[in-house]
């Protein structure tokens, strides 16, 4: 994937990086299949004008492609991307610290071919979710591992803190 649609910080690293399967394009194909089967039969059958009515059907089904390919996910030590879009671009970006909770999920075809579902609550926003990616629990531990780290960490040194206790202490005894 190129970087053109996301950036890191100096102290940040990619930890995975993915996108849906092709699969998740299978109903698409098969509408636009469809559709253009149906245009190519009438034509034939009825009158050849109505060939052009496969254009449509191929059209579903690329557009169908296009959206599957243009879909990227990306983790990093401190944030989770996404990006889709095929005539304009979405980006979204949530630091781990807004990520509330976890989840996956997989279908019956899911589990048995190793994809599913990673859904991504945020804290004062919409979910987010990883849709038809290969092995989402992995996913989803690597998220939750992130998320650990990053409440276990306190904001500032031991001699920021050791300061703030210090004018507490200063604060107390004035009051008392």
């Amino acid at each position: 994937m190129t970087q053109e649609w996301w950036f890191t910080r100096a102290d940040e690293t990619i930890v995975w990086e993915g996108s849906p399967r092709w699969s998740a394009a299978i109903g698409g194909l098969a509408f636009g299949g469809t559709i253009a089967g149906i245009a190519l039969v009438a034509a034939v059958v009825i009158d050849s004008r109505i060939a052009v009515g496969a254009l449509g059907g191929i059209a579903v089904a690329s557009w169908q492609l296009l959206r599957v390919r243009s879909t990227s996910y990306l983790l990093t030590t401190q944030a989770i991307w996404l990006k889709e879009g095929v005539l304009t671009r979405n980006v979204r970006r949530v630091g781990i610290e807004k990520v509330q909770n976890t989840a996956s999920s997989q279908s019956l075809t899911g589990s048995l071919f190793g994809y599913g579902t990673v859904t991504i609550e945020v804290a004062g926003g919409r979910d987010l979710a990883c849709r038809r990616i290969d092995d989402p629990e992995t996913v989803r531990g690597l998220i939750t591992d992130r998320m650990t780290q990053s409440d276990s960490e306190l904001p500032g040194t031991i001699d920021q803190w050791q300061a703030v206790l210090t004018i507490v202490r200063d604060i107390k005894k004035a009051v008392e």
